[in-house]
């Protein structure tokens, strides 16, 4: 699949956490999350900056997570920068399976849109839509990212989207190449673990020349924690 030009999809941008050895969670998932106030405050502080704001069914099942704007200051900023109040939220399961009990299901505050693939089953599809303010569904096996992006900036005006994981999602997205920035919080821990999940599960690249380049835009050092920015460098067809 030829990438599509970045003109018609929203700028993405991941933001993720990890420890020194690369893990966003214990093997057993009972840490899934290890950052500090300082890290909440640079999560709101990127939300602030985004249309939209995703992440895969799993983190929104497992962690108590509305994927809101959060306090008021943050959602001046938001106002200041000619953003509505509130972003949108991009909830991806390419099963189309989540927990309708999840929290971010209990907090009305703004639209909630459901990625999924065309394998989804048509009562599961009846659910999300029921769930869901709207649902796109495409691609064969696994989500087409690069369609369902174009739908989102065609359908709901995304300009700029924050991915805040989990692992399989990232590695869906690193594929499809359609991430720009990545935001990245190097922890001084330690996890290990086969099993302990990583900023990038899933697929991966086979080859050296498939990986994604990146360039170190900014690094900052707060304490024993270090905060990187890199830019996606742009690939080959």
């Amino acid at each position: 699949m030829l990438p599509c030009p970045a003109s018609e999809l929203p700028f993405v941008v991941l933001n993720l956490a990890m420890t020194a050895d690369g893990k966003i969670a214990s093997a057993n998932r009972a840490i899934t999350s290890f950052g500090s106030r300082r890290d909440l405050e640079e999560l709101f502080a990127l939300r602030a900056t985004a249309d939209a704001v995703m992440s895969g069914a799993r983190t929104v099942d497992d962690d108590e997570v509305d994927l809101g704007p959060g306090p008021a200051r943050f959602r001046r900023r938001r106002l200041r920068r000619g953003l509505a109040e509130f972003n949108l939220r991009v909830i991806v399961s390419g099963s189309g399976s989540v927990d309708p009990a999840a929290r971010i299901f209990q907090r009305r505050f703004s639209p909630i849109i459901m990625l999924t693939s065309a394998r989804i089953s048509e009562p599961r599809l009846r659910k999300l839509r029921g769930l869901a303010d709207d649902v796109f569904a495409g691609g064969e096996r696994e989500i087409d990212f690069p369609q369902a992006l174009r739908w989102l900036r065609q359908r709901w005006n995304v300009g700029r989207l924050l991915c805040e994981g989990g692992g399989q999602l990232n590695d869906a997205l690193f594929r499809a190449r359609v991430v720009r920035r990545i935001h990245l919080t190097v922890c001084p821990l330690v996890f290990g673990g086969r099993a302990a999940p990583t900023i990038a599960d899933g697929t991966g690249f086979l080859t050296l020349a498939q990986a994604t380049a990146c360039r170190l835009a900014s690094l900052r050092r707060v304490g024993d924690k270090l905060f990187l920015v890199y830019d996606v460098l742009p690939s080959a067809p």
